[in-house]
């Protein structure tokens, strides 16, 4: 469903992925690991079209998003590509990103009554099931800085399912959360996992990552160091980078 072919990714002419090969199928779960500026979060704004990159392919369902120093690349076929991809690829950010001045049953209709066409009675019975899904249905007339981190962030899930992705992608989702607060995120993911929902995950919650995937991979300075199993990654990892890195959170 979703594959990544030689992806090479600079800042100012310092190349921080050269040539990342990454494939999944559907119903796959991937969490992301390693140190902060190892590349997670650009990957995953790379799959969503957020940031560009200078050479290699994504494609996502057929879609296909190519470098813009690749032949193939014409900006107005990547604009379409990216409109395409992020109606069947939902983000969830670190921050929250909900739009203070709307309510919560108004921030999740919106993208699908204007984006989708969605009529407004359909859409605002849809928020109401996925609040209830995000354990959040008697919120739906709260603005968001009545909530919690840990609400907001469930609101935004519930925003991102709106528009019915295929495959969800997760950029860290608790970091800015108290520790309180995590639990209750990472519940409602391992619901949507458990659905079957195609998901890549960046994360430094470990425990998660062992529990929900069906692949961990490692990163670090760009490159996937290594990559396999939970099992294979948290017990008997290979590389001395993942086994240090690994080291600060198992014991």
């Amino acid at each position: 469903m979703i594959e990544i072919d030689n992806l090479f990714k600079a800042y100012d002419q310092q190349f921080l992925f050269k040539g990342l090969h990454l494939a999944m199928e559907k119903g796959n779960v991937v969490s992301l690991i390693g140190p902060s500026g190892s590349g997670k979060s650009t990957l995953l704004r790379c799959l969503n079209g957020l940031e560009l990159f200078q050479r290699g392919c994504i494609a996502v369902d057929g879609q296909r998003l190519y470098g813009v120093n690749e032949q193939a690349y014409h900006k107005e076929q990547a604009a379409l590509a990216v409109k395409n991809i992020r109606r069947q690829v939902g983000m969830v950010f670190q921050q929250f990103n909900l739009f203070p001045h709307m309510s919560v049953l108004h921030n999740i209709t919106v993208a699908p009554m204007h984006v989708l066409g969605v009529e407004q009675a359909e859409a605002e019975a849809q928020a109401v099931s996925l609040l209830r899904k995000v354990h959040l249905e008697k919120k739906a007339q709260k603005y968001p800085g009545q909530l919690s981190g840990g609400e907001q962030q469930r609101v935004a899930i519930a925003r991102a399912l709106a528009m019915k992705p295929e495959a969800m992608l997760f950029d860290e989702p608790t970091s800015s959360l108290d520790p309180v607060m995590i639990e209750e995120v990472l519940q409602v993911i391992k619901d949507l996992v458990v659905e079957g929902m195609t998901t890549i995950i960046a994360t430094h919650e470990m425990g998660f990552a062992r529990d929900v995937s069906t692949r961990v991979i490692f990163l670090d300075k760009g490159e996937i160091v290594e990559q396999g199993s939970p099992q294979e990654m948290f017990f008997h990892p290979q590389g001395e980078r993942t086994k240090a890195f690994l080291s600060r959170f198992m014991k």
